[in-house]
């Protein structure tokens, strides 16, 4: 079987969760934020939206520099302004990423790949291995911290790995 094979049904589970959880962060809390230090619940969800576009940057360049001496540092996204802009920019990264990878070889997926930061590397690992880590847990991540912020705001939480207290109380 195929890296892209093995890869592309749990790539499309935590998707479809993903946007589950997106759908239910409401627009008028995008400000909302547990603590000062904290993302906003829309700058955590932004960038939980964008983050598939990462298995385009993985599989389609050698390295990525989060601050190139040459241009100015990686950015956080753009504020969205409500919460279906989130839920498209979520899907329009999904497609692009889920078409990439299922063009990825064996071969490829297993070339090196590195993060840097100003040039520095931070990072090496097989692409294969920068997609179930620095791409699938960073969305699961991110996800359950989205989560947390949507129970702090009683905001009823999707099934996730199983049904969730507001789905199926017990």
């Amino acid at each position: 079987m195929a890296l892209r094979e093995a890869m592309l049904p749990e790539f499309d589970q935590e998707m479809s969760t993903t946007r589950k959880v997106l759908e239910r962060v409401p627009t008028d809390k995008l400000r909302w934020k547990p603590h000062e230090k904290s993302f906003a619940m829309g700058e955590l969800a932004a960038h939980l939206a964008n983050l598939p576009d990462c298995v385009g940057i993985t599989l389609n360049q050698d390295s990525f520099d989060l601050a190139p001496s040459n241009a100015e540092p990686v950015q956080a996204p753009k504020p969205a302004d409500s919460q279906e802009e989130i839920v498209k920019r979520f899907d329009q990264a999904v497609t692009r990423a889920r078409a990439t990878l299922a063009d990825s070889s064996d071969e490829h997926m297993m070339k090196l790949w590195t993060l840097k930061r100003g040039g520095q590397s931070l990072m090496t690992l097989p692409r294969a291995a920068v997609l179930r880590t620095f791409v699938l847990n960073h969305v699961i991540h991110h996800r359950g911290q989205l989560s947390v912020y949507l129970r702090l705001n009683d905001i009823p939480l999707p099934s996730i790995y199983g049904p969730s207290a507001d789905e199926n109380p017990f």
